[in-house]
């Protein structure tokens, strides 16, 4: 009776565990093999064959285009020879252009959408304080910089004015873009699709309608009416808001949210600073933590050298997107840069 009840608790306890497939795999020959049932994935670490010219520095921001190309939005390495901060691989991976010398340093949150039968990008450029929008091959529309039509951003008392450095963007259905003032007074700035100014809300705080490094920012469709999902970094939390800045709400499930990205089905996948990539269902409930070493010193890891990254297990998620088959691409905030190709199987 023992050993079968030992037995039963032992099939339990697998079945509730993480799946981590390979884990003996000491030559390091398969890669290893994440999540369970529908949301299992081959990890694939160091995706995309980067030229030996280029040198990532921290990997920010990831997009797919219509033709299955990636974009990868880096802030370029001290060593590298080219001064490129996106990098455009085919969607096998393979190298096919790269440009954006002036995002160097900057490079961070990074949107792409269709506008009538052409794609533009938007960047967010941290260290020069601008939002971006450009062409694929990254000749510019237009910038917006200094939010300086605001209130929220007028000189103080000592005459100096408010920090901004935007984070990330999204985009509404009539073209209004939401800018998240992440790395600055943690701010929510909107404007028209022409870049000019509309609102300002948020602010910091941990009441509700009120954030803590506003980081990522999202546009969510999947229910009747659009809603804004703003990873609250600062506040360990994702926060939801009508388009005109109102609360409606927080959604609890993830440690330090740093972006959204939503897959047909309705999924959305949550690139956690403290070291795992979240899923959650079309309801917002989590279905998953793939790749979780939040255990860890991984704000410590994040400085080495990719020799120090353990397979199947993931540093700083920072960015993440869907591509058309529903795998995902990750991005992380590492020194290095780290892309990994989780492939759905």
């Amino acid at each position: 009776m023992r050993s079968e009840t030992s037995r039963r608790r032992f099939l339990q306890a697998a079945v509730a565990a993480p799946v981590i497939l390979y884990a003996d795999d000491k030559a390091g020959t398969k890669p290893p093999v994440l999540g369970s049932g529908e949301h299992t994935y081959e990890a694939i670490h160091d995706w995309g064959e980067l030229p030996a010219n280029i040198k990532y520095g921290n990997t920010h921001g990831v997009v797919e285009d219509s033709q299955a190309n990636i974009y990868v939005h880096h802030t370029v390495n001290a060593a590298s020879e080219s001064s490129d901060s996106m990098v455009v691989f085919d969607h096998q991976g393979k190298f096919v252009k790269s440009w954006g010398s002036q995002f160097k340093g900057g490079a961070h949150g990074l949107h792409i959408r269709k506008e009538g039968s052409t794609e533009f990008l938007y960047l967010c450029d941290t260290k020069r304080g601008v939002v971006v929008k450009a062409t694929l091959n990254g000749e510019e529309v237009w910038s917006v910089g200094y939010p300086e039509q605001s209130e929220a951003y007028k000189p103080g008392p000592d005459g100096k004015l408010p920090k901004y450095s935007p984070t990330n963007l999204a985009i509404a259905p009539n073209g209004d873009i939401y800018v998240g003032d992440g790395y600055g007074s943690s701010y929510i700035n909107q404007y028209n699709s022409k870049g000019e100014y509309l609102r300002t809300f948020g602010g910091k705080g941990t009441e509700p309608g009120k954030v803590d490094c506003p980081h990522g920012i999202a546009l969510d469709t999947r229910g009747g009416s659009p809603i804004l999902m703003v990873a609250d970094r600062g506040n360990k939390r994702i926060q939801r808001f009508t388009l005109d800045g109102r609360h409606i709400d927080f959604v609890s499930g993830t440690n330090l949210p740093c972006n959204f990205d939503y897959f047909k089905n309705g999924d959305v996948v949550v690139p956690d600073l403290g070291a795992r990539v979240t899923l959650m269902d079309k309801n917002n409930r989590v279905i998953a933590n793939l790749g979780d070493d939040s255990e860890t010193k991984w704000n410590d890891t994040r400085k080495l050298t990719r020799d120090h990254f353990t397979p199947g297990k993931f540093v700083c998620p920072h960015g993440a997107c869907f591509d058309r088959e529903g795998n995902i691409i990750v991005v992380e905030w590492v020194e290095v840069g780290r892309v990994t190709k989780l492939r759905r199987v």
